[in-house]
C-alpha cells in the first residue's frame, strides 16, 4: 500500500508538471519591438509589434530595426520565438515604407536554415513588393549557395517569401490565434488596417497609423491589450497649420486615443509609434489622462505585455 501510495503522488506530480508546461506554453506574451517613426531615433526601432503564443510568433509590421530588437529579444530576454529565422507569420497595416523597412532582412535571415519560408499578409500592393524583393533576394541566394556546402542547406528557395493581399474580416486563424483585420483613416492611403488578435488568453488591438476612429473603438471593446498610435496634440498645436492639418487627418491625438480608450475600456492603453513633437512621455500620457482615467503606458522597444 506505501508503495502504491507513493505512484499515486508521482503520478498526480506528473500531471500537475504536464498542465503546467501546457499552461505556459499557451500563455500569450505582446513584444512590443519597434516604438518609432520615419524620423530616426536612437532608442526607437521603426513599428513592430509581436504576439507570441504556444511556440510561434506572429509579427506586426517591420519597421526599421525591427529584425535587431527580435534577436535581442530572443537572445537576451530568452523569448526564442523571435529569433528572426523562425518568424513564419507577418501581417502589415500599410506599406509606408517605416513599416515596412525590414521585410527583405526577415525574409533573408539565414533563409538557408529557415525551418518555414515567411508569409506575409498585407493590403493590395505587397504581392508586387513580395515578387520584387524575391527576384532581389535571388542575387544573394545564388553566391551563397555556390559558397555553401549541401548539407547546411535546408531549404535552397528559403528566402523566397509569399504574400497574401487581405480585405477586412478574419484574415489567419488556427488552433492558437485568430487575426481579423478592418480598416482605419490615414489620409489618403486606403486601405489601411488595424488588426484585433484573438487568442486563448489575450485580446489584443494594434491600430496601425490612424487618426480617430470609431470603428477601431468599437473593435477594441473589453480588450486586453490596446496598442495605439499617438501624437502630442498639445505640441502639434504649436507646428504651422500646414503640419496640423497633415498630422491630424493620418495621426491621433493622446487626447484623442483617451477618448477611444473611454469607448473600448481596455485592460491597458500602449502607446506606440510615438510623434513627440519635443513634448515628454509624461506629458504624452497625461494627455490621453485627462479625459480617461485607465491604464495608460507609452511604450519603450522590447516591452513586454
Amino acid at each position: 500500500m506505501p508503495g502504491c501510495k507513493r505512484l499515486l503522488v508521482l503520478f498526480l506530480m506528473c500531471i500537475s508538471a504536464t498542465a503546467w508546461v501546457s499552461s505556459a506554453q499557451a500563455e500569450t506574451r505582446v513584444v512590443i519591438l519597434g516604438t518609432g517613426t520615419p524620423t530616426p531615433v536612437a532608442d526607437r526601432s521603426g513599428p513592430g509589434v509581436a504576439v507570441v503564443v504556444n511556440g510561434a510568433a506572429y509579427v506586426f509590421d517591420a519597421g526599421g530595426g525591427m529584425v535587431e530588437k527580435a534577436v535581442e529579444a530572443s537572445v537576451k530576454m530568452g523569448i526564442r520565438e523571435l529569433n528572426p529565422q523562425d518568424i513564419k507569420y507577418l501581417f502589415l497595416t500599410h506599406l509606408h515604407s517605416d513599416h515596412i523597412h525590414d521585410i527583405g532582412e526577415l525574409a533573408s535571415s539565414r533563409w538557408w536554415s529557415r525551418p518555414q519560408r515567411l508569409a506575409i499578409y498585407g493590403p493590395k500592393g505587397i504581392a508586387r513588393y513580395t515578387q520584387l524583393m524575391n527576384e532581389a533576394a535571388q542575387i544573394e541566394a545564388d553566391i551563397r549557395t555556390v559558397g555553401t556546402p549541401a548539407q547546411l542547406i535546408t531549404d535552397r528557395e528559403g528566402y523566397l517569401a509569399t504574400a497574401t493581399e487581405i480585405e477586412e474580416g478574419l484574415v489567419f486563424e488556427n488552433a492558437d490565434i485568430k487575426v481579423e483585420a478592418f480598416t482605419v483613416p490615414h489620409g489618403e492611403i486606403r486601405p489601411s488596417f488595424g488588426y484585433r488578435v484573438t487568442t486563448a488568453d489575450k485580446t489584443i488591438v494594434i491600430s496601425g497609423d490612424t487618426a480617430f476612429s470609431e470603428e477601431l473603438a468599437e473593435m477594441a471593446k473589453g480588450v486586453d491589450i490596446l496598442i495605439h498610435e499617438v501624437m502630442s496634440g498639445d505640441k502639434l498645436a504649436s507646428q504651422s497649420e500646414f503640419w496640423q492639418l497633415y498630422h491630424g487627418a493620418s495621426h491621433t491625438s493622446a487626447t484623442d486615443v483617451g477618448r477611444i480608450a473611454n469607448i473600448a475600456r481596455p485592460g491597458v492603453v500602449v502607446l506606440y509609434h510615438i510623434l513627440f513633437f519635443d513634448a515628454t512621455a509624461d506629458e504624452i500620457v497625461a494627455e490621453a489622462k485627462r479625459v480617461y482615467d485607465g491604464n495608460v503606458i507609452l511604450a519603450n522597444d522590447l516591452d513586454v505585455f
